[in-house]
């Protein structure tokens, strides 16, 4: 295909997702014109990857708002945040989502004027949400490229779950830093974890890159330390879902074991991610809210049932990686220790 991959996006007064459950065998769209489609789509995974939710539940905010059906500015306001609630409740570990519903109740609440003048100032705003990511991510590209290392010439480049185009507006965080290495000739190969359960890594992440020729070999999480033994691995790039003030760092099951592993082998582990992932609020990551999700993943792949009845289940999403397990954090402002993320506060 070798175009540009974009989840989100608004055409024909409303917006056109991706349909990722049904990557990589079907390329569709799915249209949301209703706040409440989007909030089901968001929370059934037809889009995801933190950034990308922020992008989608930002329109969300614009549709819910054109079916309030009032002139009434306060009332307009009240019914609005109460949108916004609903939209947060939808994902709840993913702070891009609740940092991208506050910037749109700010919008409205500062518009002076009629709720027929803040109505389109929403859309405006969640149009400039989706720019601002794009460009994001392709600054996370180049400063990620900068800090990685040096030799060998061309590397060999370890991911989880999938953290690019398709978890945000367009070119990625995680694989954002990847496509800026391919580009640049730094890049040999890249690996990618499977990521039980939801296979994002062998349904997205692969699929990104076959469709711009990027060399890629998937393996299943369970195989990552052996790779990284083999001395297979030269650096290890992984997305984030949130990051506590501290660089403690919420991202997909699995990457916390693929941390300790690069600890231990000696291998550079860094996360990719906007500042509007770090969460100041929060001073550890012990205190980031960890969704678990509904055990069918665990015992079901398609229509196959994979366990036998009786069989109990727990089923985490994220796992969080701490501060002294992350070379270091990729953001469009340049990359920082995790403890100097705290500079990033106030920008």
């Amino acid at each position: 295909m070798n175009t540009p991959v974009y989840p989100v996006r608004w055409q024909n007064d409303r917006v056109l997702l991706i349909d990722q459950n049904r990557l990589p065998n079907e390329y569709t769209y799915v249209e949301i014109d209703l706040v409440e489609d989007m909030a089901r789509a968001i929370s059934t995974m037809i889009v995801r990857g933190a950034p990308a939710i922020g992008v989608a539940a930002a329109y969300g905010m614009y549709l819910g708002a054109r079916e309030i059906g009032t002139t009434d500015r306060e009332e307009f306001l009240t019914k609005l945040v109460a949108i916004g609630k609903t939209l947060r409740a939808t994902r709840p570990t993913a702070v891009n989502l609740f940092w991208a519903i506050d910037r749109m109740e700010a919008t409205a609440r500062s518009w002076v004027g009629s709720v027929a003048e803040i109505i389109p100032q929403l859309l405006i705003a969640a149009q400039q949400i989706n720019a601002d990511d794009i460009a994001t991510c392709q600054a996370i590209g180049a400063h990620g490229l900068a800090v990685l290392p040096s030799s060998p010439e061309k590397l060999c480049l370890l991911t989880h779950c999938n953290a690019g185009a398709l978890a945000t507006a367009g070119y990625g965080t995680a694989l954002g830093v990847v496509r800026s290495a391919w580009t640049q000739g730094r890049l040999a190969r890249l690996y990618a974890d499977e990521t039980r359960p939801r296979l994002q890594g062998a349904r997205l992440t692969s699929w990104e890159c076959v469709q711009e020729g990027i060399p890629v070999t998937l393996i299943a999480d369970s195989m990552a330390a052996h790779c990284l033994k083999q001395g297979l691995i030269d650096a290890v790039v992984v997305g984030a879902d949130r990051i506590a003030a501290n660089g403690d760092t919420a991202n997909k099951i699995g990457t916390y074991s693929l941390a300790l592993v690069a600890k231990a082998h000696n291998i550079p582990f860094f996360v990719a991610a906007p500042r509007s992932t770090i969460d100041f609020s929060l001073s550890d990551g012990s205190l980031i809210p960890i969704e678990e999700r509904h055990p069918s993943e665990l015992y079901q792949i398609g229509e196959t049932i994979i366990c036998p009845p009786g069989v109990e289940f727990y089923n985490p999403a994220f796992d969080v990686t701490p501060a002294d397990l992350i070379a270091a954090i990729i953001t469009e402002f340049g990359a920082f220790a995790p403890a100097k993320i705290i500079e990033l506060q106030h920008k």
